[in-house]
């Protein structure tokens, strides 16, 4: 655990340099600056002081213990440091210095881990700029932050040190206050999970905010993040969005995965609000910090301007609020304060005269009431009164609604951020009245969104990962290892697909691979007319862009016809030939279920729409495997296409839970085959009466 890095008795800076611009000098300044309630020791075996810290030669030198070490010095000197810092009975180290994974010195990083491991100490870093911590009797500034930020309850972790220190910056402007900040740089060790950890288990922290590069061990992540975010919201920008699946793909799954659907798979399964800037993140976390989370999504919007309340309620349902109409006797209650012109349903006008004693009166007013989560205060200035008194106004409201018992989160817009500033002006978090302000209201309806859908997250169940004891596994991996060992990596014939699919117990229509017209024939007096026709070739993965598909064969010669455009086809293209797969025509609304193994996430399960549409449509779910039945439910109700699994208009009622099956199956295979890279099967098509395969696409090999 992590408490005696964040709370250390005494610490020392192996680096510290007569140099200001130098970095060890720097943290050590901004050490006694907070000033750290602890002994500083500076280490510099090269001056006998740093400014007024005296310094010792090394650390052995210090002859007092010491917990925490900043090192700060050459890469290709920091393992004696760390070595020394064992000896020491130092139990975390700071490496900020760079020159490890990060500048191709792979050989370097993999070292430091190794001593790491071998001396039992705890690494953050290297490549990192330190971390603070603002408790009340700690004031340990160890990084490049120039000052302590505001006491607070936000958690900060970041893997990018220098982006690190500009949002801590960021929250001062904001009047934000944290309770920790960590710059986790290469996480040779102390990881992003280590310090959600951390924080589940610290009474300063309410909310975790999280700027990722990576994730190193994205099973442990999603794991440990759910079990805090169960109780403590955690909010997370990740870089690096643009897609890693735009490589040559051979399956759907692959060309529609990528490494950003593999993120929001991963953050969605383990319940992390996903913001898409550091401005949404900042935005989420100070209605966080402040108001909490909305218990529902029935919102109230309060204003004294109609236009500024009608884009609010636009952005409220896009984020999947609803504005209803209030009660009768609400809407008496607020009349009777109000001018005539007023308008009381909801959004509740109050007009432009509107002053501080109707915002006062109204706020209280509906703060308080039952048939409301959250509440939009929407303040356009027209100088009939200070900013600063309708905020005081608004924050009375608030605190008379409080009397009466629990209320709900209240959230205002100064239109356009004021002119005066009042009591939240710097657009700060904490007032005395705990509002919390924004300059324009569909910003906030923005926000509230992936708020709401947190809060949905909390109270859905979380699911069992399903075990299958009629998957024959041995038999997959008999069928990749033979095919392994005669072609090498790539993709399975077809008649090894659907053998595969058969073994992991996923229903699949009746056919088999040919290779002349007579044998054709007899397949077709054993199924029965119609029959689909398709060419079977590793060579040729997308039948249908190549016309390698017949449809609906009803005699003889058509198939003898469909048989031929299949081997004349392989001729043209100048690939293997395995014959042509003779098939029974299937029928229901066309799905499409699919594997692709990301590489820095696991393997990945897509669902859609099926057919020759999907990526056009993007259409498309992912999930990191292993996945639960609820996550599969969830994963297939998500989807555009939803409406026509549930039988819109005509199309056919799908089996939920023959497709939840399906997902699950895919799942527990790719956690059994790690040699399983891709997986197609589309269509697969889904009625009243269960699920069946048709085409299948696998590719082999080491991941």
């Amino acid at each position: 655990m992590l408490e005696r890095l964040f709370r250390p008795t005494s610490i020392a800076v192996v680096g510290a340099s007569r140099e200001r611009r130098a970095v060890g000098r720097r943290i050590l300044d901004a050490l006694i600056a907070a000033p750290f309630d602890g002994p500083v020791h500076a280490v510099n075996p090269a001056t006998d002081h740093v400014g007024a810290v005296p310094t010792h030669a090394s650390l052995s030198d210090i002859g007092r213990p010491v917990d925490l070490v900043v090192v700060a010095v050459p890469a290709d000197a920091v393992i004696d440091v760390v070595k020394e810092a064992a000896q020491v009975g130092a139990r975390f180290v700071v490496v900020v210095s760079a020159g490890f994974a990060e500048a191709g010195a792979e050989e370097r990083q993999r070292e430091l881990a190794s001593v790491a491991e071998e001396l039992d100490l705890r690494i953050v870093g290297p490549n990192c700029l330190g971390l603070l911590s603002t408790e009340p009797g700690v004031d340990m500034n160890a990084s490049f932050a120039p000052s302590l930020p505001p006491v607070g309850d936000l958690g900060l972790a970041s893997q990018s040190g220098a982006l690190g220190i500009a949002i801590i910056e960021l929250a001062k402007r904001l009047g934000l206050g944290l309770s920790n900040f960590i710059s986790i740089g290469n996480q040779v060790d102390v990881d992003v999970t280590d310090v959600v950890e951390f924080w589940e288990h610290d009474d300063r922290t309410r909310v975790g905010l999280l700027y990722l590069e990576s994730v190193p061990d994205p099973v442990r992540f999603r794991e440990v993040a759910a079990r805090v975010g169960a109780t403590m919201p955690l909010v997370a920008v990740k870089s690096g969005n643009t897609s890693e699946g735009s490589r040559a793909a051979g399956s759907h799954t692959a060309a529609l995965a990528g490494s950003d659907r593999a993120v929001d798979a991963l953050l969605h399964q383990a319940g992390v609000i996903r913001a898409t800037s550091l401005d949404d993140m900042f935005g989420i976390a100070r209605v966080l910090s402040s108001q909490g989370v909305p218990a529902g999504r029935r919102a109230a919007v309060v204003t004294n301007s109609g236009g500024p309340a009608v884009l609010c309620v636009d952005a409220l349902r896009h984020a999947g609020f609803t504005v209803d109409e209030l009660s009768a006797d609400a809407q008496e209650r607020l009349a009777a304060g109000l001018p005539e012109a007023a308008a009381t349903t909801n959004p509740i006008d109050m007009i432009a005269s509107a002053g501080p004693d109707e915002y006062r009166r109204t706020v209280e007013l509906v703060a308080g009431l039952d048939e409301v989560d959250v509440v939009i205060v929407i303040y356009t200035p027209i100088g009939l009164d200070p900013d600063s008194a309708i905020l005081d106004a608004i924050a009375d409201g608030c605190d008379g609604a409080r009397r009466d018992g629990p209320t709900v989160p209240v959230l205002v817009s100064l239109v356009g951020g004021g002119a005066d500033g009042g009591r939240n002006g710097n657009g700060g978090v904490a007032t005395p009245g705990g509002l919390t302000t924004f300059d324009f209201p569909e910003e906030l309806a923005r926000l509230l969104g992936p708020i709401a859908r947190y809060h949905d997250w909390t109270r859905r169940p979380r699911g069992r990962v399903a075990s299958f004891d009629d998957q024959d596994l041995d038999r997959v991996a008999s069928i990749i290892e033979t095919a392994r060992a005669e072609r090498g990596d790539g993709w399975l014939t077809v008649s090894e697909a659907r053998d595969v699919i058969t073994a992991a117990g996923i229903p699949l229509n009746q056919g088999c691979v040919v290779r002349s017209q007579s044998v054709a024939r007899c397949v077709a007096d054993e199924i029965g007319f119609p029959l689909a026709v398709s060419i079977a070739s590793t060579g040729i993965v997308h039948k249908t862009d190549d016309g390698g598909v017949h449809l609906d064969i009803t005699s003889y010669e058509a198939l003898d016809d469909a048989f031929d455009a299949v081997r004349q086809l392989a001729e043209r293209k100048d690939v293997p030939f395995d014959g042509a797969l003779v098939a029974e025509m299937a029928s229901g609304t066309e799905v499409f279920v699919g594997l692709e193994r990301d590489p820095k996430f696991g393997p990945l399960i897509g669902f859609g729409l099926g057919g020759m549409t999907i990526e056009v449509l993007e259409d498309v779910s992912f999930r990191v495997a292993p996945i639960t039945d609820q996550d599969a439910a969830d994963q297939i109700r998500e989807i555009r296409g939803w409406p026509l699994l549930e039988g819109y208009r005509s199309s056919p009622v799908a089996d939920v839970d023959a497709l939840t099956d399906t997902l699950q199956r895919i799942s527990a295979l790719a956690m059994a085959v790690p040699e399983i890279r891709e997986l197609d099967v589309n269509p697969l098509f889904a009625d009243r009466d269960g699920v069946v395969a048709t085409d299948v696409r696998i590719a082999v090999g080491e991941t």
